[in-house]
């Protein structure tokens, strides 16, 4: 008898595996990349908008390279690095301080990416406790996690939203 696929929503869902976990929350995380985009209307804010039509490829290639073939290169995670140092250079000492994630609704938007990209950094690290995964992946996603917060701070400061500073309590930072 024919499966009906109109119940299916993914092939592997009740698979045991963490790839599992992995490929849903990637998935997600492209779904949140995403959800910027129609937040970023201004004309200088397009480049934004186009590294993250770039990312949302790249996102998907990092989702099918644990089942499939490693789809992630060190030019992308280069690339990635240059978008860090661009973004990080236009906010400055801004980075190296905890903030609320608050202000316009892109970067909101961005704020949840970086926390989706933990997410997938976490399911990532349960995949490589069962199988060994390219230590390129971890890069990736760290990094992702990292350029999406930049971008927040970026995308704040473009549209004159002050940042919130947090101190916190429990650790000792730097």
């Amino acid at each position: 008898m024919k499966k009906d696929l109109r119940y299916i929503c993914y092939s592997y869902m009740k698979e045991k595996s963490c790839k599992v976990d992995y490929e849903v929350l990637s998935d997600a995380l492209t779904v949140s990349i995403g959800m910027v985009i129609p937040y970023l209307t201004k004309e200088h804010e397009q480049i934004i908008k186009d590294d993250l039509i770039r990312l949302q490829q790249l996102t998907y290639h990092a989702n099918g390279s644990v089942r499939g073939n490693l789809a992630i290169t060190e030019e992308d995670v280069e690339w990635l690095s240059s978008r860090y140092d661009y973004y990080s250079g236009q906010v400055g000492e801004t980075m190296k301080h905890f903030v609320i994630p608050q202000g316009c609704l892109a970067a909101l938007h961005l704020h949840r990416v970086r926390n989706d990209a933990k997410l997938v950094y976490r399911a990532l690290y349960h995949v490589h406790k069962e199988n060994p995964v390219s230590e390129l992946l971890f890069k990736f996603i760290g990094l992702l996690s990292n350029v999406a917060h930049a971008m927040a701070l970026y995308v704040n400061k473009l549209n004159d939203v002050k940042e919130i500073p947090f101190d916190t309590k429990s650790y000792t930072l730097y």
